[in-house]
């Protein structure tokens, strides 16, 4: 996988390229001194003033939004088509949720410094959450990575933001409050990146949030609450405790259950070629995990729709059974696409060969600890990781907390996105540019409440266009 040194961000305002980037190693190379890329960050000020952040209006020759997503349903199975449109009808987050690729178009064109750490691509409210490190402890980060991708800082934040925003109107916030929660946002994830821009290299590796620190974080009751009982939840949510939901017994062997059109069996030939897949994957995984895994046998796998944007794409759940009955795994592959934020680092040109390679060294360097059995395969041209189903996955339910649990949570997630960026590289940059004063917090609240309106304006869009049959839905989710 080979990366330019310099990654170039177009948009309709200036050109600039990061003095930072992933794509070069070397001992013998002396580093610009953390002062230096400080300054540089600050003096990018004068060419994209932190209030230009503040910017949203849509331009003129705007990409209509449903041929965007019309365009990305290119390639998805037809038949669950009509379930990712009606997920995203459903809500305007739920439209926000599965339209990255809209959102990437808009936000590519805004201004922006340049600076390039690893992103997430479609860091929304909804994209933070827990899991087990792999010491079995439970954690909470950044945990989809479909859309990660070398880019702007900017993008991230301002699709978090805005989906505080449209989250806050969706559970009846006032705009004075959703205001509160995106400034707490900004605000927190200005203090993360100017503290960590301040600390050793590998200490910025190590740093993570735990439960136990995020239930002493979190001030508001609500949220200490809620964080308690997802937490419950997520521990319960195992592979060994899947078996009686997932998994009947046919004829003296196990099966995964079948709820059309959610899990659906797949053919024989279709079953071989992805147990050779997973044979294939077990070569990415680290010697201990190969020999650790390599002690399971693949009883089962079904086809099984995950998400929203993902929903259309290949996704598939493996039961694995090892020396006894109760030793189980759940593996999920998932199918990998290139980037939505791709074409607007480098244009037409292919920068990863594999995208399921793509995504999990991108989760690997934006999460503090990952899934030790992530990895990647290829089932003809189609190109999938490989994850654990169910290692403690679990979120903090949106519409279950309040405004000042949202504002609280807000502050978190901001905490957390700033640890993803300044892990791979351009912090002291960032922290030179975002300052300690609140520009920027005003700045990207002006963003966020534009950008909802946008949002709740391409929704109504959506919404009319499955009424006038241009894009199909369910029967029972029809607007």
């Amino acid at each position: 996988m080979a990366l330019p040194r310099e990654p170039v961000v177009r948009h309709s305002h200036t050109v600039l390229a990061t003095a930072e980037s992933d794509a070069y190693f070397s001992l013998r190379r002396r580093p610009t001194s953390r002062e230096e890329r400080y300054r540089m960050g600050k003096a990018l000020r004068d060419r994209v003033p932190r209030k230009s952040l503040g910017e949203w209006r849509a331009p003129y020759g705007r990409p209509d939004p449903v041929t965007l997503i019309l365009d990305s349903h290119e390639g998805r199975l037809p038949d669950l088509i009509p379930i990712r449109v009606a997920r995203m009808t459903a809500s305007p987050y739920g439209y926000l949720r599965g339209s990255a690729i809209v959102m990437a178009e808009d936000v590519a064109h805004l201004p922006a410094t340049g600076i390039m750490p690893v992103i997430c691509g479609d860091a929304h409210l909804g994209n933070f959450g827990f899991y087990a490190s792999p010491e079995g402890e439970l954690v909470i980060d950044l945990n989809d990575f479909d859309e990660a991708h070398p880019g702007s800082w900017e993008w991230d934040l301002r699709r978090l933001v805005a989906s505080i925003w449209v989250a806050g109107r969706q559970n009846g916030s006032s705009e004075d409050q959703c205001r509160d929660a995106v400034a707490a946002c900004v605000a927190a994830y200005r203090a993360e990146v100017r503290f960590l821009a301040d600390q050793p290299l590998l200490m910025r590796s190590y740093n993570r949030l735990d439960v136990e620190r995020l239930h002493e974080t979190a001030s508001e009751k609500t949220l200490r609450d809620e964080i308690e009982r997802s937490a419950k939840r997520a521990r319960n949510r195992t592979s060994d405790r899947a078996l009686p939901r997932f998994v009947v017994e046919q004829e003296g062997r196990r099966r995964i259950v079948e709820e059309p059109p959610l899990i659906t069996r797949v053919p024989k030939d279709e079953a071989d070629a992805l147990g050779e897949a997973l044979d294939q994957y077990l070569g990415t995984l680290a010697l201990h995990w190969q020999r650790a895994l390599g002690g399971y046998t693949l009883v089962d796998i079904a086809h099984k729709v995950v998400g929203v944007g993902s929903v259309g794409l290949r996704a598939y759940v493996a039961l694995l059974e090892g020396s006894s009955p109760d030793d189980v795994v759940f593996l999920q592959l998932k199918q990998a696409r290139r980037s939505v934020l791709a074409k607007f680092v480098h244009g037409d040109s292919a920068w990863h060969d594999h995208q399921g390679q793509r995504v999990v060294e991108y989760q690997q360097s934006l999460q503090t600890v990952s899934d030790p059995l992530l990895g990647w395969t290829s089932v003809g041209n189609l190109q999938f990781y490989v994850r654990q189903f169910r290692n403690m996955k679990g979120t903090i339910p949106l519409d279950a907390i309040d405004a000042a649990a949202l504002t609280d949570y807000a502050g978190i997630v901001g905490h957390l996105l700033a640890k993803g960026h300044a892990r791979t590289s351009g912090a002291s940059m960032i922290a030179g540019y975002v300052g300690s004063s609140d520009k920027l917090d005003q700045a990207l609240c002006r963003f966020a409440a534009g950008y909802a309106d946008q949002v709740e304006a391409d929704h109504e869009e959506l919404i009319s266009a499955v009424r006038r049959g241009v894009l199909p839905t369910t029967d029972n989710d029809a607007p």
